[in-house]
């Protein structure tokens, strides 16, 4: 009896801490359960979770189900938050292209850019070069000069004379679609653009790219012998105009007297993306009401190939997307469920978000935030996780974001322990990643990854290259950091931290830019939304306010984000230009200087 009670007195103490951590059900991040989750998001049988696929879906409802089982309520409906994406695209079978008796064959002899539009015509066909109309200071050239375009098919040589040059003047004016911009402004009414032999001596043909809005004419991409029979009145060849061209740097335009009949289909199979939302109420009965938001992306580039954004760009195969972002996933589950099953640890509200489109231009996030199903004013911090599975040797975690509030730095590096972990702090809201959508909405955000590598956007991001330890470590300062924003009675104050608008990707190629974060997204139909104008920037200073959806540019229509682009890109510093923008349903002409 005695011994057995020694015995009990010495368990006494190891019983207790398992009653109690049984109560508080607490739970660990574990390498095991890390593991689990990436594991089954970048297996082969979710195909790289391309946006809009079934392996998409089917990463949306295992992360759906993984929260419902950590206690975690639907938001909203069924937890999904679905939006349209394009899916596919494809050339229709009303495409068509004829000379005279000769019909050609799609796909063959022609494809119509995924920037035509649904139409047809029947014309004669002007050679313009390299369909440039340039005029700036130290180069010009106008292959427009002397030749009527008027509701005729133009035909324009693709890229520019120096195609062999990293560096060129040209390069801001060699994109097909800009130059087709060019010709509709000429008058034309449809386009046939064709490579040349030092451009692209296999010529072939490129996929359709979905993200690409139409410039409202039909536009073909033709062979070069196609080329060459609508020349062949003239006498003239694609190889050897080009290289005219290219030897005297000079414009050489002219009709072709030969008449082309031609219809375009794009034909754009919309799918059904998902977005998780998950919330799990607050402890505090005053704070359950305000929000910390945990997010991560789960989306990845399916199985890769051209125009997928994959960097092994000749590969068709399955883009695991482990640390790309599965690891940000799987860590986001796991923060959930310690959260949950952790009594006292989220006074206010955790909603759980993981996105699909992130890949596509944050189309999930972008979504979300533009229907939220909570007063987005309410949201303490959002936390993006995005990939966060390649702690190197260094030790080292970046962290965006922490200049977005006032203190939100100070808090950071106080719940880290600098002898496990070191930081990289950026004071920066904006980025590469779902956070910036929510820092577009004024809200303070912090972006954790371990970084970029070479297996990035290629089949080999796969699992047995995370490390999985390395996560274990970095989750104890990323919990604890989430902890202290969902505890504090304060609420954060935002802070702009930083440009709003995306400095990787200039909305200008030659400099002069209005100063605005452009809606990427295309959500506002027949117009360009200004999600964000930076202050003491020409739009700002010229009156331009946050929501202005930009109409025109000096008379010139503008329908969405590439029609921006192009249209800034005539423009240089210290010009002028009238603006036209729909302001609560009431146009307004702006007069901005650049």
């Amino acid at each position: 009896m005695l011994k057995a009670k020694g015995i009990l007195n010495t368990l006494l103490p190891l019983i207790i801490i398992i009653l109690i951590f049984s109560c508080r059900g607490y739970r660990k991040v574990t390498v095991d359960e890390l593991e689990t989750h990436i594991k089954y998001l970048s297996s082969d049988s979710l195909k790289g979770r391309l946006t809009g696929s079934p392996g998409d879906s089917l990463a949306a409802f295992y992360i759906r189900n993984a929260l419902a089982s950590y206690g975690f309520k639907n938001l909203s409906g069924d937890g999904l938050q679905r939006f349209r994406v394009t899916s596919r695209l494809m050339a229709g079978p009303e495409n068509s292209l004829s000379v005279n008796e000769t019909n050609f064959t799609r796909e063959k002899d022609f494809m119509p850019f995924a920037f035509s539009s649904n139409s047809g015509l029947i014309a004669e066909a002007v050679f313009a070069g390299y369909g440039f109309n340039i005029n700036g200071d130290s180069l010009k050239w106008n292959d427009y000069k002397g030749i009527d375009v008027r509701d005729k098919w133009v035909i324009i040589l693709r890229a520019d004379p120096e195609t062999d040059k990293s560096v060129s003047p040209f390069i801001p004016y060699s994109g097909d679609r800009d130059k087709v911009m060019v010709a509709k402004d000429m008058g034309a009414a449809g386009v046939l653009l064709v490579s040349g032999t030092a451009f692209d001596s296999q010529d072939t043909f490129e996929s359709l790219s979905s993200d690409d809005f139409s410039t409202d004419i039909p536009v073909f991409r033709i062979k070069r012998d196609v080329a060459d029979i609508i020349l062949s009145k003239t006498g003239e060849k694609v190889a050897d105009l080009e290289k005219r061209l290219n030897e005297t740097r000079k414009p050489f335009s002219f009709a072709t007297k030969t008449v082309v009949s031609g219809k375009a289909e794009i034909i754009r199979e919309m799918g059904i993306a998902r977005n998780v939302i998950m919330i799990l109420p607050g402890e505090d009965k005053s704070l359950k009401n305000e929000y910390v938001i945990i997010g991560a992306h789960f989306d990845h580039l399916g199985m890769g190939g051209p125009g997928s954004g994959s960097r092994a760009i000749d590969t068709i195969a399955v883009h695991h997307g482990a640390d790309d972002n599965a690891s940000g996933v799987s860590m986001m589950l796991e923060l959930a469920e310690k959260i949950a099953h952790s009594r006292g640890s989220h006074a206010r509200s955790i909603i759980c978000l993981s996105f699909s489109g992130e890949e596509e231009g944050l189309l999930g996030s972008k979504y979300y935030t533009e229907h939220p199903g909570i007063d987005l004013s309410r949201v303490n911090a959002m936390i993006n996780l995005d990939m966060v599975g390649r702690l190197q040797d260094t030790k080292v975690l970046q962290i965006s974001g922490v200049g977005t509030a006032e203190g939100l730095k100070e808090l950071v590096s106080s719940e880290n322990d600098t002898n496990i972990i070191r930081l990289t702090l950026s004071d920066e809201g904006y980025g590469p990643s779902d956070h910036t959508s929510f820092y577009g909405k004024d809200i303070p955000v912090l972006f954790y990854t371990t970084g970029a590598h070479l297996d990035y956007h290629t089949p080999s991001d796969t699992y047995d290259k995370i490390n999985y330890k390395g996560m274990v470590r970095i989750s104890v300062p990323i919990y604890k950091v989430i902890e202290k924003l969902a505890n504090e009675p304060g609420k954060l104050k935002f802070r702009e931290a930083g440009p709003k608008a995306e400095q990787g990707r200039q909305v200008r190629r030659k400099g002069a830019t209005l100063g605005i974060m452009p809606d990427f997204a295309g959500i506002v139909k027949n117009g360009l939304r200004a999600d964000e104008v930076d202050p003491g920037r020409p739009a700002a200073i010229g009156g331009m306010k946050k929501g202005d959806i930009i109409t025109s540019i000096n008379g010139k229509t503008i329908n969405n984000v590439y029609d921006y682009m192009f249209r800034m890109a005539q423009f240089r510093h210290g010009q002028s230009i009238v603006v036209e923008v729909l302001r609560d349903g009431t146009k307004i002409s702006l007069l901005i200087q650049l």
